[in-house]
């Protein structure tokens, strides 16, 4: 039986005002440990609205999202901060590194912020982290000392540190070149492979072949969804994972 890491129940976002807009209608999605799904769509069609939705930065106007079997509609601000925090790592598509500070001293920052681990051991990790990743040579080195690639990978090993069930990124290769795009997908990829949930927006669909299931968006509906090598998805028997406060 499959284990499910993230779920959207009957999912709406909608914007008020004179005219009221619909940016998410109605969506249901369940994401298995260790799945790699894309969303695709065409440009203002609800894939980065629904994205956000799923990793807690913004909340829905109706339905559900769950977080390893947990609710999360009812949660206080602090409540969902805290899930965010241990439970989900975000990439975007420009790094949002912080200028001043070194590679390793951007990756520790969700380790400090949660709060669980001695300096040394935060430390010992953020250096593991960007050994994984290629960057050991580069953690002294602040973000404008480094490539887009290279950037993109510390914001990678910054999204890995508290060691989330669920990895979120929105246009993770969109400012990048051919090379270092090959780079960032090539993880991700092997992040999931590892056992983590990745959820990706984007607009490259070689790289959203790659990917374990396609979710394509049109008008904030689901319009398609399709596994690799794109057969039709028979959604398989699914039972929710338990969340761990260890």
């Amino acid at each position: 039986m499959t284990e499910v890491a993230l779920q959207a129940v009957d999912l709406v976002r909608r914007i008020e005002g004179d005219v009221s807009h619909t940016l998410v209608n109605g969506i249901d999605l369940a994401v298995n440990k260790g799945e790699f799904v894309a969303i695709t769509g065409p440009s203002g069609s609800g894939k980065s609205s629904l994205l956000y939705l799923l990793g807690l930065l913004d909340a829905p106007s109706e339905g559900e999202v769950m977080i390893c079997g947990q609710p999360t509609s009812k949660l206080s601000e602090s409540e969902r901060a805290d899930v965010r925090l241990t439970k989900c790592g975000f990439v975007f598509q420009f790094h949002f590194l912080l200028p001043e500070f070194t590679s390793l001293d951007n990756v520790l920052l969700p380790m400090r912020a949660a709060g669980v681990m001695a300096e040394g051991e935060m430390r010992k990790r953020g250096l593991a982290l960007l050994d994984s990743l290629g960057l050991a040579e580069h953690a002294n080195k602040r973000p404008n000392q480094l490539s887009g690639g290279q950037r993109q990978r510390v914001a990678i090993a910054r999204a890995l540190a508290n060691r989330p069930e669920i990895i979120v990124a929105d246009e993770p290769t969109g400012a990048l070149d051919t090379k270092s795009t090959e780079q960032v997908f090539s993880i991700l990829r092997d992040i999931a492979d590892n056992g983590q949930t990745v959820i990706v927006v984007t607009h490259d669909p070689a790289l959203a072949a790659r990917a374990d299931r396609r979710v394509h968006i049109v008008d904030g509906k689901i319009a398609e969804i399709t596994e690799r090598g794109g057969a039709e998805l028979v959604s398989p028997s699914i039972a929710p994972c338990e969340i761990s406060h260890a």
